[in-house]
């Protein structure tokens, strides 16, 4: 079979000649119908992910739709860090995977899964989310960002604000849930505009996220009061100057949630709110399809400027 293979980190992936899958005790083999190019997919082929098994060669790929044994079209998770879904066929877990509802678009499944379960089992496992809360997504510009604003509104948030630092994307906010955007570049309005937030989804970190903290804390009229602040991802550095103050003299408490802080069956439990949701465009992402052959062009800086990328089988 063809897959994408990366044989040195930091380099892109090859789509050429690879064995077979080889399926452990449980698993199926499945032809991969459409795979995305998540954040989460660089950062694996790159070896960077604190997840990472730092074993080569690997083929990237986190999750995909995948037409299984039994003819069902199914979105999954992939088993391995190593033996990815970028490939023409792969082994994977049916337990692992949900059927697709009639008529969903694999391709939009596989756009969305990813971004969406990110802020949505944030919401759900990590922090005792209730309807009528108030949300600031960090980061709202980004795929998962973008994402997390239709989550957090869909879960029952009475009003999200949206902040991140690219002008034109976050005024098309306003039309996915945001009530409010306001630019990330001016962290001090941020922070006073969010005084009364509930929850922050954060996907910045960072010196960005850490000025954030200090003024929102800062601006609450009752500083004790619970404010929930989810760390999930880190494109302002993977350090934040967080003080001290922040934490002593408020109700903040700062939470993580990714592999590792949540377990993968809860992941797995959470998957038919999030299929469901992107199959009937409640929650939408932006989508840019291409063959899973191109794999190397696209990744090496050739990538459409908009929309998540799915590659796709040629006979989906």
């Amino acid at each position: 079979m063809y897959a994408a293979v990366v044989e040195q980190f930091g380099q892109a992936p090859v789509w050429q000649q690879f064995p077979e899958p080889e399926p452990a005790p449980g698993e199926v083999i499945v032809d991969v119908v459409a795979a995305g190019l998540h954040p989460r997919v660089r950062s694996q082929a790159a070896g960077s992910h604190y997840m990472s098994e730092g074993a080569l060669p690997l083929i990237p790929g986190v999750d995909a739709i995948g037409r299984f044994p039994d003819g069902s079209l199914r979105y999954f998770v992939a088993s391995s860090d190593t033996r990815g879904t970028m490939a023409e066929r792969v082994a994977a877990d049916p337990r692992a995977s949900i059927v697709l509802p009639d008529g969903a678009d694999p391709v939009a499944v596989a756009a969305g899964a990813n971004p969406v379960m990110s802020s949505w089992v944030a919401l759900r496992r990590r922090i005792d989310f209730a309807p009528g809360s108030r949300v600031l997504v960090l980061g709202a510009t980004g795929a998962s960002g973008n994402a997390a604003v239709q989550v957090a509104r869909h879960l029952g948030a009475s009003s999200v604000i949206a902040s991140g630092r690219n002008a034109t994307r976050l005024e098309q906010l306003r039309g996915l849930g945001a009530d409010t955007v306001i630019s990330l570049t001016d962290p001090d309005a941020v922070g006073e505009a969010a005084a009364d937030v509930d929850a922050v989804v954060d996907y910045v970190w960072g010196r960005p996220a850490a000025d954030v903290m200090r003024s929102l804390v800062t601006a609450r009229q009752d500083r004790g009061r619970r404010l929930d602040w989810i760390a999930i991802g880190s494109t302002a550095g993977q350090e934040a100057p967080v003080p001290s103050a922040a934490l002593r003299a408020s109700g903040l408490r700062i939470v993580g949630s990714g592999q590792g802080s949540v377990g993968r069956a809860a992941f797995i439990e959470e998957l038919p709110g999030i299929v469901a949701a992107i199959a009937d465009k409640t929650v939408s992402i932006d989508v840019q399809p291409a063959p899973l052959d191109d794999v190397e062009a696209l990744w090496a800086g050739r990538a459409p400027t908009s929309g998540r990328v799915v590659f796709t089988a040629a006979d989906r």
